[in-house]
């Protein structure tokens, strides 16, 4: 049982392939060193400032920091990569749209223990999707090298198909050993958790997600980016955080206002005018 590794060259199509098959995959070197590093950079003091985890659960010598699209502007070329955008929108074939889930910066210290395998799509309630419907897609980015010493994500590969199961042990599931800038990509379905890091360093990973745009998403976006701040985005970005009609009906604001007219303190209905999506990707 491994996981497999592409090349950033690879095709959004043969990536949705191994996704929908293994539940993971691993990008190698899809971001430059040099991004990373000017994340780091931008969110260092957000980070210092960060609480460890208060349960076991979300990691007692972990710190998750978020709100990256406001306080890192370096983050936003990443959260709308062309191919991962490619990605998750065929995995999420069946809903209209879909939008930011969370941004995260996930920090875990040294001698740390391995956290519960879990699935992601949990969040939303334990909700029982059909097998086939996939709400959200998830990446996250090594803004460090990711080393099983030092708690790379452990996942069980085939893990998307199984039975709900709260009992799956670590043992079950392998490491995504990664280079910095790699970006390991997975669904909400398959069984994973944090390694532990065994090191006398800091593990960080950068975990973006998406997820079907009639869903809540885990970081309310309108708030952790505040409204001077969104003014400054493209439309493409606010579309992607959920400044946008969500499917038939859903987010627009006030009088049927277009949420970036909303935004802008602009006028002007907007028809709802949402055309399903066909089954292809």
């Amino acid at each position: 049982m491994t996981i497999t590794h592409v090349q950033p060259d690879t095709s959004a199509e043969a990536i949705h392939e191994i996704l929908a098959g293994d539940g993971a995959l691993v990008i190698d070197d899809l971001a430059s060193v040099e991004s990373i590093d000017a994340i780091t950079a931008e969110m260092e003091t957000f980070v210092e400032a960060t609480p460890h985890g208060s349960d076991d659960f979300s990691g007692r010598t972990t710190k998750r920091t978020g709100a990256l699209i406001a306080r890192s502007p370096s983050s936003r070329d990443l959260v709308t990569h062309p191919l991962i955008l490619d990605v998750a929108g065929r995995l999420m074939h069946q809903a209209s749209t879909f939008q930011v889930h969370l941004t995260q910066l996930i920090s875990i210290g040294p001698d740390s223990p391995s956290q519960s395998i879990h699935r992601d799509e949990w969040a939303f309630d334990f909700f029982a999707f059909p097998s086939d419907v996939h709400p959200q897609c998830n990446t996250i980015w090594a803004m460090t090298d990711f080393t099983e010493e030092n708690g790379a994500t452990r996942l069980i590969p085939g893990s998307q198909d199984w039975e709900v199961d709260l009992g799956h042990s670590v043992e079950e599931s392998v490491p995504a050993e990664m280079t910095k800038g790699s970006c390991l990509l997975y669904t909400g379905k398959v069984y994973h958790g944090g390694g532990a890091n065994r090191s006398d360093r800091v593990r960080t990973g950068l975990n973006l997600t998406y997820c079907v745009a009639w869903l809540r998403q885990e970081e309310n976006q309108y708030l952790s980016c505040p409204r001077e701040v969104a003014l400054t985005l493209d439309d493409d970005l606010l579309k992607l955080m959920g400044y946008r009609i969500g499917a038939y009906a859903l987010g627009y604001a006030d009088d049927v206002r277009d949420p970036l007219d909303a935004l802008r303190g602009t006028s002007g209905q907007m028809g709802f005018g949402v055309t399903p999506k066909s089954d292809g990707a």
